[in-house]
């Protein structure tokens, strides 16, 4: 099968200035970033006012809402990896089957967790140890979220096929308007104002149930006109074995790393509890929130410059893929340098915000303080991954997690028995001082071979 053509455009990011076209992307997608840590700090912000350990509860499963995510990356990577490469190689007909196949994935991935999860949530949370009152309104806010799994799978799905095909434009006017749902129903349903129940925790879950569930809605609508993407394509197939076996070649080192990660935070914030009881996981989980304003710009932008690259590669281009890299780099440096300034200046100041009591934001600050130190370190990591990513090579980003953050648990451990909860936020810190490094030495060594490769593909 050979081009197709289709009536909605895509972005050829294999011409054109490289900074406008880079942030021309890359911008919708930090966007993005931000609505998606906007709806954790939207709910934090209600909840803390029931009280910390409420936020406690729910910052709980929100470490496996962390997880959810990151099984959702089997898909949403590897659309954006595959959609792209085939649009930079002109191959529409691969890219509308790669879609149809990630859809698929998405949509059984996200009904078995949900299922999961809401027949058994008592085994999840009694990992934490938490005190029963506490426990139980974990409880019954993941039996709540989970209804809403499916909407995260498949919603993520979508939006990386919309990256893939440079449209990430279309992901940030969904989700932006699902935010402002959130942000609506939120207070509504939490504390019961006018004819809405007061449901407390499980209102927040309600809220982002429908938000997610209204930006899937949109995304189906857009798709289903007749100028949608790739000409439409079908959400639910029988997958054919070799474009599976690539979607789960590239999917799976990401989506690996990121759960792996997910459970290694699990772990720590248990360990967190252990030292600081609700304080130390309310700590962990509520100031990795707040964190999350680095760690979304960064993969706002890693994701941006994978899919620039993907085509640009594809493409034999791989000097623009290069500058791309630098220019990203040199924005991330300035970003994290700002918010290591703020965090460890600031860090009370700006937990207070959500967590007003006295107790919770003197602890959380110094959880700030001391991942502050390691912002610049993890922007490098995640921009040098975008830059694997696009370039198909998802699995040293993979090795490099694994290793370093497995070594965080015994780390915690050993300085936890030494200086107590803050020793959990030291071993954080390291490890990330080092993933960042040798993530962007191992690149430095393939470089090389990686542009011989693009001049043989281009020729």
């Amino acid at each position: 099968m050979g081009e197709q053509h289709t009536n909605i455009s895509v972005r050829n990011l294999t011409q054109g200035k490289i900074s406008r076209e880079l942030f021309s992307l890359a911008l919708p997608l930090l966007a993005i970033s931000f609505i998606q840590m906007a709806y954790n700090l939207v709910d934090i912000l209600w909840i803390g006012r029931l009280g910390s350990e409420a936020v406690a509860a729910v910052g709980s499963v929100g470490m496996l809402m962390w997880m959810m995510n990151s099984f959702a990356l089997i898909s949403k990577v590897s659309a954006e990896i595959t959609i792209g490469q085939s649009i930079g190689a002109r191959r529409l007909d691969k890219a509308s089957i790669y879609a149809s196949h990630t859809t698929t994935i998405a949509i059984i991935l996200g009904i078995t967790f949900g299922l999961i999860f809401f027949f058994f949530p008592k085994p999840y949370v009694s990992f934490y140890q938490l005190e029963s009152d506490i426990a139980f309104q974990a409880e019954g806010y993941l039996r709540m979220i989970s209804l809403g799994l499916p909407f995260v799978f498949i919603g993520l799905n979508f939006s990386g096929i919309y990256i893939g095909s440079g449209r990430s434009d279309i992901p940030f006017y969904f989700n932006a308007l699902g935010l402002v749902m959130n942000i609506i129903l939120d207070p509504l349903l939490i504390f019961g104002i006018g004819p809405f129940p007061e449901m407390g925790v499980k209102g927040a879950a309600l809220a982002t149930i429908i938000s997610q569930g209204v930006v899937v809605a949109l995304f189906l609508y857009h798709l289903k006109r007749k100028s949608g993407l790739f000409g439409g394509f079908s959400y639910l197939i029988r997958p054919r074995k070799s474009y599976t076996v690539n979607i789960l070649k590239l999917g799976l080192p990401v989506a690996a790393m990121n759960v792996y990660f997910a459970f290694i935070n699990m772990n720590l914030a248990r360990i967190a509890s252990l030292y600081g009881g609700h304080l130390g996981i309310m700590s962990q989980t509520t100031g990795g929130q707040i964190e999350g304003i680095t760690w979304n710009s960064s993969s706002g932008f890693s994701t941006a410059l994978g899919s620039f690259v993907a085509q640009n590669y594809a493409a034999g281009k791989m000097n623009r893929a290069k500058s791309a890299f630098r220019i990203t780099l040199i924005l991330m440096g300035i970003l994290g340098t700002i918010a290591s300034l703020a965090f460890m200046g600031y860090g009370e100041e700006i937990f207070s915000l959500f967590v007003p009591e006295k107790d919770a934001y003197e602890a959380g600050g110094k959880y700030l303080f001391i991942l502050g130190i390691s912002q610049l370190f993890m922007m490098l990591e995640l921009t040098t991954q975008g830059m694997f990513n696009g370039l198909g090579r998802t699995s040293p980003p993979a090795i490099i997690s694994i290793v370093f953050n497995t070594l965080r648990i015994p780390l915690a451990i050993y300085l936890g028995s030494r200086i107590g909860v803050t020793g959990v936020w030291w071993a954080i810190t390291i490890t990330s001082l080092f993933k960042g490094s040798i993530l962007f030495i191992w690149y430095q060594f393939l470089k090389r071979r990686i542009l011989k490769e693009s001049i043989i593909k281009s020729s």
